[in-house]
């Protein structure tokens, strides 16, 4: 059966919005399964997606500390319909990356990761995987840095397989 995905990573709240954007919580309570990959800052986002998400799958990221690096691992991992997942917030320079990533990970099918607040969707080979490691940032919602717009990335695992991978930008929202 099908899962739906949200991704999402360097929410930053409150410092960088006071909240998430309206459609990225549309897509959280849509979602069959939620991931974050770190640099939440404050408590109060991992209680609210815990509370709204049906399954979450989180680490904490370089800017998280206290209850955040207690309650988060640095790494997780799930199956998710035969596909080997991972989530990490930092997976060093984009120079030597998929190489990097694939040694550290071998037997995953998909790394979500976070920290540069930039979009990024590679494929390389891995012997771990029949398709190669698929590398996923989803860029952040609340602070777009040098980006165009802010981003959060949809997906359906199935089969083994992660497919329809969407980055949806998201709108600055005015603050109140």
């Amino acid at each position: 059966m099908p899962v739906s995905l949200v991704v999402m990573a360097d929410t930053h709240l409150p410092r960088r919005a006071r909240d998430l954007p309206h459609a990225l919580w549309a897509a959280v309570d849509a979602a069959d399964l939620v991931v974050h990959a770190g640099d939440w800052v404050d408590v109060a986002l991992l209680d609210a997606l815990e509370a709204r998400s049906r399954r979450l799958l989180a680490v904490h990221g370089n800017n998280d500390h206290g209850a955040l690096r207690e309650r988060l691992p640095e790494v997780a991992r799930a199956e998710v319909e035969g596909l080997r997942i991972a989530v990490v917030h930092e997976t060093g320079d984009a120079k030597g990356r998929e190489r990097r990533c694939a040694a550290r990970f071998p037997d995953t099918d998909v790394l979500f990761f976070g920290h540069s607040h930039i979009p990024w969707d590679t494929v390389t080979p891995n012997e771990g995987a029949p398709s190669g490691l698929r590398l996923v940032n989803p860029g952040s919602p609340t602070d777009r840095r040098r980006q165009p717009h802010g981003t959060f990335v949809t997906a359906v695992a199935a089969d083994g397989v992660l497919s329809e991978v969407t980055f949806h930008p998201v709108p600055r929202e005015p603050r109140p």
